[in-house]
């Protein structure tokens, strides 16, 4: 009898579900956690043993699904086939993914998904924003920098077309409504510009929808900037604004408020080196507050602001724009 009870224990404790550790959280806030998920099953787990009734378990949804037909869903993984994987600069990929058919994602603008990856036997997750049109049918493309010392960037450059990638979702407390706001100002450094592009792209693709855009992306070097076809394309909308800075550079700042998309640089850079079209939308500074001030000032509205990068820009840019004078409930941090 005691080594029936003995077994049964030994049963249970399989069964248990197993506490994430901390490098599977991407520690963007998404509701559900994985420690969410870990303790509504801790507790589905510990109901079903006190009762001794294993049924109780039949609610636990599996940690992945391979069919990439299933419906999109923030608890459970799914499997995405690789189509394209495009090295835009030195260390940051475009990344397709395919959907069945003419089906979409699901996403709405500003909403992220979070990627698992196992790199040595280590899970870990991380949020990315996909930077295609919301209504993009029958993929969705991803804009990853990659690190020297990231694991997550040693599992990005692992992949090879054909390959499969595991992603949960949709995510994010900001939602885009068209027509909500009379501006916005989108303040954002490096990949930071990812939630930014399809809201942006909800904006100009919908004819009632006349918000105006300010936005500003901040890289370290003039060649690499991401998307700059995309930009120049947008720029020739009625309602959007271009603007270009450079961080290190022999020129001094100008005030052109024609501008939307702000670049910050590194590289000692003049005028007369930039490709012609860039060269009249092209500050020389950083981002700092004088000239935060005067991206607020030019609004034609009062301005809601989106901010998008590393924690110590949004930080920065936060400070930055309380001392424009906005409020609290007039900007987002991703």
């Amino acid at each position: 009898m005691a080594e029936k009870e003995d077994d049964d224990v030994e049963a249970w404790l399989q069964l248990k579900p197993v506490e994430p550790l901390p490098s599977q959280c991407c520690g963007s806030g998404c509701s559900p956690c994985v420690f969410d998920l870990y303790y509504r099953d801790l507790e589905r787990w510990e109901t079903a043993k006190a009762r001794n009734d294993r049924s109780l378990l039949s609610g636990k949804p599996p940690p992945e699904s391979q069919g990439c037909a299933a419906k999109l869903s923030p608890e459970t993984f799914l499997a995405f086939h690789i189509s394209t994987m495009e090295k835009v600069t030195k260390d940051t990929y475009l990344v397709r993914f395919t959907l069945p058919g003419t089906s979409q994602l699901g996403l709405l603008p500003g909403q992220h998904l979070i990627l698992r990856g196992v790199v040595d036997g280590l899970e870990i997750q991380r949020a990315y924003t996909p930077i295609s049109p919301v209504t993009a049918e029958g993929y969705f493309d991803v804009l990853i920098k990659c690190y020297q010392t990231g694991l997550m960037s040693r599992y990005v450059e692992s992949w090879r077309t054909g390959d499969t990638a595991f992603w949960r979702g949709p995510f994010g407390s900001f939602l885009y409504e068209p027509k909500k706001y009379g501006e916005l100002l989108m303040l954002a450094a490096g990949t930071g510009l990812a939630p930014m592009v399809p809201i942006l792209h909800s904006i100009t693709d919908n004819e009632d929808d006349e918000t105006f855009v300010t936005l500003v992306g901040c890289f370290k070097t003039f060649e690499g900037i991401y998307l700059k076809t995309f930009f120049q394309e947008q720029a020739r909308f009625w309602n959007v604004r271009t603007f270009f800075v450079l961080s290190q550079g022999s020129a001094s700042p100008r005030s052109d408020q024609t501008w939307c998309i702000l670049v910050c640089t590194i590289q000692e850079v003049s005028p007369e080196q930039l490709p012609w079209s860039y060269r009249d939308k092209t500050h020389f500074g950083r981002l700092g507050q004088e000239l935060v001030d005067e991206l607020v000032a030019c609004c034609r509205r009062k301005p809601f602001t989106l901010v998008c990068g590393s924690p110590a820009f949004t930080e920065d840019m936060a400070r930055y724009l309380l001392s424009a004078g906005l409020t609290e409930d007039s900007y987002f941090l991703f």
